[in-house]
């Protein structure tokens, strides 16, 4: 498969993903919480699907669209390790959904990662809370939910916590 066909897979398997999570959380409130802002692009969805919900980002740095730059009261800018402590001190456990995007190109590297997001972000969940990640989240309380029609298993997880 050529890269292009990849990244539309990818992309496609993202928004469905994220459109099902956001059905999943329509009777819920909370905030969400964006880990790996990148260029913007899901935090611009994010914003039109989950329209009047706060949406807090997290990114090393920013290097976003200019008009998919959240608020400095939304970025939470720096490693994980040291945003989410913060985090849970400012937000506590208020999210209803929790995206996750943090694939670096290194797949040993983003599952550790994502292993010890799985550990970390409990804190920051509200009862019910929905994670989508492009990673596994492997977490004992945490319940995988079936992936939207088309999305390849694996390529994205859903999560109820």
């Amino acid at each position: 498969m050529s890269r292009l066909d990849s990244v539309i897979r990818r992309l496609t398997a993202q928004r469905a993903c994220l459109g099902l999570a956001a059905e999943m959380i329509a009777s819920r409130t909370g905030h969400v919480l964006e880990l790996g802002l990148g260029n913007g692009r899901t935090f611009d969805h994010l914003r039109e699907i989950l329209e009047g919900r706060e949406i807090y980002c997290f990114d090393r740095q920013v290097a976003a669209h200019p008009d998919c730059i959240p608020d400095e009261d939304h970025l939470f800018l720096g490693e994980l390790e040291d945003t989410l402590p913060r985090a849970i001190a400012r937000l506590g456990a208020g999210a209803a959904l929790v995206h996750v995007d943090i694939g670096s190109g290194d797949e040993a590297a983003s599952r550790a990662l994502g292993a010890w997001l799985a550990d970390h972000l409990p804190p920051l969940l509200a009862p019910g809370a929905v994670l989508v990640s492009d990673q596994p989240l492997p977490h004992p309380g945490w319940q995988q939910n079936a992936l939207p029609e088309g999305v390849k298993p694996g390529r994205y997880f859903i999560y109820r916590a």
